[in-house]
């Protein structure tokens, strides 16, 4: 799933919770930062297993469970509710392409939806057949009706439950545009790539 969908899931479970625990503008941040933070780990594909990102110990539930053992150390409930936007979010990773869960098995599980068991075992013959091997990702997320479908979901219900739980943190989510934009501009870079 892309950032912008992780960050509209960290919105809605925010918004909700505030509902039961106001928080403030700062708390509010922190949990929707560990909604997304994780995907930053992109910057260290070159030290993960095949170049993907899905591999390193930050796409495993190791830290999710080091940020909610910290949180009960520390008695602050935001760290605890953080670390399972964390846990949240590698569960939902899981769902598409797969992580690396356990980590130490070096492996990734999950459902992998967007990927068959043939292209899975044999990518290398596939990423081959683009002039970048992002494109293969990216052409398999962008032709998958239930992927695009979840990302309007969720960005209906961000705006509901901000709207009904959270109003006073209503810019917040000009942040999700941050991320729509950075994905669909790599997207049609990859399709002129291609193209040419």
């Amino acid at each position: 799933m892309h950032i912008n969908s992780h960050f509209a899931v960290g919105v809605i479970i925010a918004s909700y919770l505030n509902f039961f625990l106001p928080f403030n503008i700062f708390e509010f941040l922190i949990i929707i930062l560990f909604s997304f933070i994780c995907d930053f780990d992109v910057l260290f594909s070159k030290f993960a297993i095949d170049n993907n990102h899905r591999m390193l110990i930050t796409h495993s539930i190791i830290p999710s469970l080091i940020i909610i053992v910290l949180g009960l150390l520390i008695n602050w409930v935001v760290l605890i509710i953080s670390g399972f936007v964390y846990l949240i979010h590698i569960i939902i990773d899981s769902f598409d392409w797969g992580t690396n869960f356990f980590y130490f098995q070096k492996r990734q599980v999950g459902f992998k939806f967007l990927i068959s068991k043939e292209e899975f075992e044999n990518i290398s013959d596939y990423l081959s057949k683009y002039k970048n091997p992002a494109s293969f990702f990216d052409n398999k997320y962008y032709s998958n009706k239930i992927s695009l479908i979840t990302e309007v979901i969720l960005f209906i219900l961000m705006w509901f439950f901000i709207l009904i739980f959270a109003i006073q943190f209503i810019l917040i989510t000009l942040i999700y545009f941050l991320g729509l934009y950075f994905h669909l501009a790599r997207h049609f870079h990859l399709k002129k790539l291609e193209a040419e």
